[in-house]
């Protein structure tokens, strides 16, 4: 489905139940829609799954940046609005974690729950160079250049040595990803800078994270947890950045008791 919001054509996918409550998935950065195919399959025929790309990811525009991570929180919420989507769950994966917390801080209004996935409120100075570094190789080799280091931080060695079909799906999300996207979305995540702010959020909130993952490490969502008074705290042995694939059974089996007891 395509839907016009904020300026540009977003891509986007709604199945289960038309009654049942709403979850939206938000994707992490270099993916797609369909890095969640398997939680919208555990979910959707109890829920109405929500699930789009994200400016400058998959079949959604990609406009010249640089982005702002509140421009991509307007992204959903207009989504949303567009398609009579008044109140949903809402869990995002990294990037889409970002998302999820200004649309807490900003919509609250339009969230019955929040969980957010190996994702951090706060990108340390000390780490911008290491993201410029990664910019400058996409922009002087391209997006092929990023898959195989990407991959090393998004899954265990173990993991990566499997057959496993979604791996190569995620290499190819990779590099299919479009550099203007890549570019600014990279430059809205390196703005992030929410930690303090996050005590005014009062949703229920599940946060989850992989124990080695290196890109927004458990002392991330630790100091989310720490901030959002009454929210939970899971650590996913065995998985790095994108746990709803390394450990997807476990991860599944979180997310479906969270909403049972909060839908």
């Amino acid at each position: 489905m395509k839907v016009n919001v904020n300026g540009i054509t977003m891509h986007c996918e709604l199945e289960g139940p038309e009654s049942a409550p709403v979850v939206t998935l938000s994707h992490s950065l270099a993916t797609d829609l369909s890095m969640w195919d398997l939680q919208a399959a555990a979910l959707n025929s109890g829920y109405r799954v929500l699930r789009y790309d994200t400016r400058g990811h998959g079949h959604t525009d990609a406009p010249n940046g640089p982005y702002t991570l509140e421009q991509l929180a307007e992204d959903a919420r207009a989504l949303l609005k567009a398609l009579g989507i008044p109140k949903t769950h809402f869990m995002g994966i990294s990037m889409g974690g970002m998302i999820g917390q200004i649309l807490a801080l900003k919509d609250p209004g339009m969230l019955r729950s929040l969980i957010l996935c190996d994702t951090s409120s706060r990108i340390p100075e000390e780490a911008l160079p290491i993201w410029e570094e990664r910019i400058g190789l996409a922009q002087e080799k391209g997006m092929d250049a990023l898959v195989e280091p990407t991959m090393e931080r998004w899954f265990t060695a173990s993991f990566r040595g499997e057959p496993i079909s979604m791996l190569e799906k995620i290499r190819g999300m990779i590099r299919a990803t479009p550099l203007k996207g890549y570019v600014g979305c990279s430059r809205a995540i390196m703005k992030l800078n929410l930690t303090e702010r996050l005590s005014e959020i009062a949703l229920p909130t599940l946060i989850i994270v992989g124990e080695e993952d290196q890109g927004t490490p458990v002392a991330a969502s630790q100091a989310i947890h720490k901030q959002i008074k009454g929210s939970e705290l899971l650590i996913l042995k065995s998985a790095a950045h994108l746990s709803n694939i390394e450990q997807q059974k476990a991860f599944d089996t979180a997310v479906l008791d969270f909403l049972r007891r909060w839908a």
